[in-house]
């Protein structure tokens, strides 16, 4: 399942590069997830398992929804589309383990151990001098365009706690997995249309690349990738879910190399090499 989870994930950071050669970063995810959104409604439908469920759950699962969709992916769609590469991106939005194990214990009562800390830490590390090394400091454009992905690693962080906190805490009705994509598809669909009107007038260039890309995104990474994820966060706590974030950054340069012949540097690997041992020592078990 985690295998599964890391290379559906990681695959939307290419799909997300090829799309934005045919639309704006929002036009792009309002046809994506107005594409889920209607998939699954045929879906639930033809199962008889479409209900309302009442706003004390609706609300919060669409809230994840609007967080975890789209205000994560805006982010990163918009740091590619100023040019940072997808495997500078996923090592940006690597930063998430450090701020969901910082506010896990605050937010759901799970407390860090302290290995678990020290990985975190040593991910942190290798995170940091990658991105350093490739960023410009130079130009104040640069140096925004490696930061907005911040932005995704705050609303991803937000949106695992609080999914995680209505499964330790019972806030609210558990639903289904197809029922709850569902509800924050919807949510995400319905937020996205107007910066998709206002700022690119939803300008899509057709055919079959974008066609083929954009069911790839629908049906591997928001189907499927999602899925697995809150699996893995209603068994494991949400510090060591956010931890395999850290694997995103290999994959995703190996991704993007084969992709779109993406250079790999020396730094890029030491960083790597550190981020994966970060990654082993988070996901220590307790014995």
């Amino acid at each position: 399942m985690i295998i599964g989870f890391v290379l559906l994930w990681n695959s939307g950071f290419i799909g997300g590069e090829v799309g934005l050669s045919y639309s704006g970063p929002f036009s792009l995810l309002f046809w994506r997830y107005l594409s889920l959104t209607l998939i699954l409604l045929i879906y639930l439908l033809t199962r008889k398992r479409l209900r309302w469920v009442g706003w004390s759950a609706a609300a919060p699962n669409m809230l994840v929804g609007v967080l975890a969709h789209g205000v994560w992916l805006s982010c990163v769609l918009l740091a590619q589309n100023y040019g940072v590469p997808a495997g500078v991106v996923a090592l940006v939005v690597a930063l998430q383990p450090m701020a969901t194990g910082a506010f896990s214990g605050l937010a759901v009562g799970e407390p860090t151990p302290t290995f678990r800390w020290i990985g975190l830490l040593i991910g942190f590390g290798g995170v940091v001098m990658t991105v350093v090394s490739r960023m410009n400091f130079e130009s104040t454009e640069s140096v925004f365009a490696y930061l907005i992905p911040l932005g995704s690693v705050i609303a991803i962080t937000a949106a695992s706690l609080i999914q995680r906190r209505m499964e330790v805490r019972k806030t609210s009705s558990r639903m289904p997995v197809d029922l709850t994509l569902f509800y924050q598809s919807l949510a995400t669909t319905l937020a996205l249309i107007l910066p998709a009107l206002v700022f690119e007038d939803s300008t899509t260039q057709w055919g079959n690349t974008f066609i083929f890309t954009m069911m790839w995104l629908v049906i591997g990474v928001s189907m499927g990738a999602y899925a697995l994820m809150w699996k893995l966060i209603e068994r494991i706590d949400a510090t060591r879910v956010a931890s395999l974030f850290y694997l995103g950054p290999p994959v995703t340069m190996v991704m993007a190399w084969i992709a779109f012949g993406d250079t790999i540097k020396m730094m890029d690997i030491a960083g790597l090499i550190v981020v994966f041992a970060g990654v082993l020592i988070t996901q220590i078990k307790n014995r």
